[in-house]
């Protein structure tokens, strides 16, 4: 039996099969909302932080209604890494949630696969903005309620028609700093995605013409 030969490409075509895969996320939504502590309780690394103590000078600016046991606030962004899977890794950016670093937005969402917009229900119009940012420029994101202690319980589909959101965008319940609900979160979000960006792909290059 003769040496199979597949060509020069070939080893390359597996190498690209077996790479490891790394997917970029936004955790985004208002401020208060837990974006910090979900990064932190899943990232397998030590999270990077970018956070500063509230200010008298901020208090006109920083909203700290229903969250006035909150001392400090991102200005940049949180970041961190988890292991879906084995040759699967999601790198988390947390997004600063004032008014005034939106600007950082932009820059953040470059290249992402899709965000997770934590949404308390004492504040759920605090949301509204991450909401609006992602469905204009048609990134694919799963709504994830943060159901704090103190705040009342709302089912998915409650949470869907307040914050009229578009049909099929995944409504999930969770506790930020719980580990396997964020990682939960996460994985419905990388579900989700996938579905949309291949439904996307399939549109652009037109469906495969049927049998004659």
């Amino acid at each position: 039996m003769g040496l199979r030969d597949d060509g020069p490409g070939a080893a390359d075509a597996v190498d690209a099969e077996s790479a490891p895969l790394a997917l970029k996320i936004l955790v985004a939504g208002g401020f208060g909302v837990g974006k910090t502590t979900l990064v932190g309780s899943v990232s397998e690394i030590r999270p990077l932080r970018t956070e500063e103590l509230l200010s008298r000078a901020g208090e006109h600016v920083d909203d700290t209604g229903g969250v006035g046991r909150k001392t400090t606030t991102t200005v940049a962004m949180d970041f961190g890494r988890i292991t879906i899977r084995a040759g699967l890794s999601l790198y988390l950016f947390g997004t600063p949630g004032q008014d005034r670093f939106w600007f950082l937005w932009d820059e953040l969402s470059q290249g992402a696969l899709g965000a997770v917009v934590l949404a308390d229900t004492r504040r759920l119009e605090d949301c509204f903005p991450a909401v609006d940012y992602f469905e204009h420029r048609r990134i694919p994101f799963v709504v994830a309620v943060n159901c704090f202690t103190d705040a009342r319980r709302y089912g998915a589909i409650e949470v869907a028609r307040a914050l009229d959101l578009e049909q099929g965008t995944p409504v999930v319940l969770c506790d930020a700093r719980d580990k396997d609900s964020g990682k939960e979160v996460l994985v419905r979000l990388v579900e989700y995605a996938g579905r949309v960006h291949t439904a996307r792909l399939l549109d652009a290059v037109g469906a495969p013409p049927g049998p004659h």
